[in-house]
């Protein structure tokens, strides 16, 4: 690799995941990914050779881990805003990712523009979670963009990844749980099953704040409960088991 394309432009921070094993540009002032995307990445079911579509790819943090904890899949990541798509481009050669990850412009409210239909084994989704009126809003346009839903809303992105998915295949997202329904009732609406879902809660003691659904397109009725996960032991100490996921320990 070049020494130039691990450079960091005006306005960006090189930040690493797993030890350095992942390395990664980010706006200092706009979008920057979150625990989100590590806890969705680690809750996705994938299978050798799955091809993937990373709806809403942000600078490509999700379909980076994905890519390591995954080594036998390739994945679509589609991003609308093209300074973020751009990042995420220079992001996989950073990572020397070319081959098994492709970084697409494309909009989930034309998702025939994004690929073929059923031409995917799996997809994952950290969309927008905040509606776009009646609450405050960044000045930022690229976190503006990213957080709320001004250029796509849930059933926008659900619906996508329902006509992306081959039948049996699975959609996982990460979304607010206090919209949890939302989410619940938008997949089922797009022909697909919620079957695994997962609270995420900041202490043990806390109200779950995230929720994690797995889904299936053309799936049959019944769905999984798992047990809570708690992201912080105390103070900011992480959990053991958020810990092994952020040092890359943690089996997928």
């Amino acid at each position: 690799m070049k020494e130039r394309q691990a450079r960091r432009r005006r306005g960006e921070t090189l930040d690493a995941l797993f030890g350095g094993a992942v390395k990664l540009f980010q706006s200092r002032a706009g979008y920057r990914f979150s625990l989100d995307a590590l806890l969705l990445a680690h809750f996705a079911t994938l299978k050798r050779r799955d091809q993937v579509v990373d709806l809403g790819a942000g600078c490509g943090v999700i379909a980076l881990i994905l890519a390591r904890l995954h080594p036998e899949i390739e994945i679509t990541a589609v991003e609308l805003q093209g300074a973020l798509a751009a990042r995420a481009a220079r992001n996989v050669k950073l990572n020397r990712l070319e081959g098994r990850i492709t970084v697409a412009r494309g909009d989930v409210r034309a998702a025939a523009r994004i690929g073929a239909g059923e031409s995917f084994d799996a997809a994952v989704c950290n969309p927008p979670y905040r509606r776009s009126a009646g609450v405050r809003i960044s000045v930022n346009e690229e976190r503006r963009i990213a957080r709320h839903e001004i250029h796509g809303e849930l059933a926008d992105f659900i619906g996508a990844a329902s006509y992306l998915l081959r039948a049996g295949g699975r959609l996982a997202v990460v979304y607010w749980a206090e919209r949890a329904v939302d989410l619940l009732a938008s997949m089922r609406r797009a022909g697909l099953e919620p079957k695994r879902l997962r609270l995420g809660h900041s202490f043990a003691h806390s109200e779950g704040s995230l929720v994690l659904v797995e889904a299936v397109k053309q799936g049959r009725s019944g769905m999984e409960i798992l047990p809570p996960l708690i992201v912080y032991r105390q103070g900011n100490e992480y959990s053991d088991e958020v810990a092994a996921m952020i040092a890359g320990k943690a089996s997928a």
